[in-house]
């Protein structure tokens, strides 16, 4: 059977279930129809859904860390501090690298060995080989909505599991969560086993339960152009919805030039609307979400907090419904719980001050929404007439192409032909367009942005920008200039 954008019959989609459920002996705790009674008693005040709303009306950015460990009082334990003493608004569970490549055996070897060792020994939470009530237990010990965050090609029995656990909102996608994170797995793959998630996530909103959705924005890292995360984060919006997903917070990574950040996120909602109007999907709430840079940090603490607050800046003047916060200690490893809290606690400080404040419609700001639009919108277009009006043959057409192509990407299904570096004021722009269906207009425009730093630094533009550009927030700049 050809991979189509089609809403899944419920027959088809019960008769893989039955499989997916097999994949491990948790997956026998599974009962839909009991799960979505227990969703339907969390309080609103738990709910991804209606926290999301909320803070969209009242214009606030909420804040959120990344947090996992392999067992389940000290996972408690590490998101109850987050909850209090980062006074976190929402609250993630990482799930370890282990379960995202489905290997289950593996995964409860790390946790026996956690608890021979008395410390995580797993770089994030086997939620799949805890169980259902595991799960629950996570929820009802908390008083903040939980998200599951994993970067997991195959989520299926994974969410299964995690939404019949009382979690409220699932993040990822068959483009985000295989291009950034898999070498040798298809596109057609992922587009199906991310298809089963969301049709169980519609089936949920069916009976009556509202899961958020959340692609994976930043993709790669902090040279990722807008327009390159804004069309997958689209097009994976659109692939949700039409399986009967109701509710998507759609995501962008720091790059790192606030005015190219701000036109972000707001073009990002803008064309988010007008794509899901075209498809007929009027009736889905839409909110945004900001990660904090995702590339190098400083290794001296006190410079990190520079790093940290720089995005909570530009989460708040670009009115991001939420963002996703870094530690202090991102260049050292895995933080502890008291560096976690001190970048919520920076965050929280920075957002609540710039509530009420706004950047205005520069000429360089709507320059910025400009392009970007443009920019989509002829990945966008060129995806649908791959497919010939079918969104999933274009995605995969569009791949093998290089129309949709991320930059560093590891997957041998990923093109690998643009390449992105910083112009001279640090917005990313294209050094190499590959086969991006790009104007004449829309490559000349990065030429001269780039060219006009070449003059700035007396070279050309080259790849060595490109390595110079990687490093450099790490040695203390957001450009990388030469010596």
């Amino acid at each position: 059977m050809e991979l189509r954008n089609r809403k899944w019959d419920l027959d088809y989609f019960n008769q893989i279930r039955e499989e997916v459920l097999k994949m491990w002996p948790t997956g026998a705790e599974v009962d839909l129809e009991e799960a979505v009674a227990y969703q339907k008693e969390i309080p609103a005040h738990k709910r991804f859904k209606d926290v999301l709303a909320r803070a969209k009306k009242e214009g606030r950015t909420l804040i959120q860390p990344r947090a996992g460990v392999a067992l389940i009082n000290e996972h408690i334990d590490l998101l109850k501090y987050l909850q209090d003493e980062g006074e976190a608004d929402l609250l993630p569970t990482t799930i370890d690298s282990y379960t995202r490549q489905n290997q289950y055996e593996e995964a409860q070897r790390g946790i026996e060995e956690s608890r021979k060792m008395g410390r995580s020994m797993l770089n994030g939470f086997p939620a799949v080989n805890h169980g259902v009530a595991a799960c629950r237990k996570v929820v009802e010990s908390l008083d903040r909505p939980l998200q599951v965050r994993h970067g997991t090609p195959d989520a299926r029995l994974l969410a299964e599991i995690t939404l019949a656990g009382g979690f409220t909102d699932f993040e990822g996608g068959g483009i985000s969560y295989n291009i950034p994170y898999a070498k040798d797995v298809s596109i057609e793959k992922t587009l199906f086993y991310w298809q089963y998630v969301d049709r169980l996530v519609g089936l949920y909103q069916e009976k009556g339960v509202e899961i958020n959705r959340e692609p994976f924005g930043p993709l790669t890292g902090t040279l990722v152009p807008p327009s390159i995360s804004h069309a997958v984060a689209i097009l994976e919006g659109l692939l949700a919805a039409e399986q009967g997903v109701k509710n998507l917070t759609l995501g962008y990574g720091q790059c790192g030039n606030l005015i190219q950040d701000v036109a972000a996120i707001q073009t990002l909602e803008e064309l988010a609307i007008e794509y899901f109007n075209k498809f007929g999907y009027t009736d889905c709430q839409l909110t945004t979400v900001f990660h904090q840079w995702m590339g190098g940090f400083p290794q001296d603490e006190a410079k990190a907090f520079g790093v940290i607050s720089w995005g909570a800046v530009t989460a708040a003047l670009a009115k991001a419904t939420k963002v996703i916060v870094k530690t202090p200690h991102e260049a050292l490893g895995i933080p502890t719980k008291e560096a976690n809290a001190a970048g919520l606690k920076a965050t929280k400080q920075v957002v609540n001050m710039l509530r009420d404040q706004s950047i205005e419609d520069t000429e360089k700001l709507l320059i910025e929404k400009e392009m970007i639009k443009k920019e989509v919108r002829a990945i966008i277009d060129r995806v649908l007439d791959l497919g010939e009006g079918d969104l999933v043959q274009g995605i995969i057409k569009a791949f093998q192409a290089g129309v949709i192509d991320v930059p560093f990407a590891p997957s041998r299904y990923n093109l690998g032909k643009i390449l992105p570096a910083r112009d001279n004021n640090g917005a990313v722009r294209f050094l190499e367009t590959g086969n991006l269906p790009f104007d004449a207009e829309i490559k000349e425009f990065h030429e001269a942005k780039l060219a006009e730093r070449g003059q700035v630094e007396g070279r050309e533009p080259s790849f060595q920008m490109v390595i110079d550009d990687i490093y450099s927030v790490g040695k203390g700049m957001l450009v990388g200039r030469p010596r």
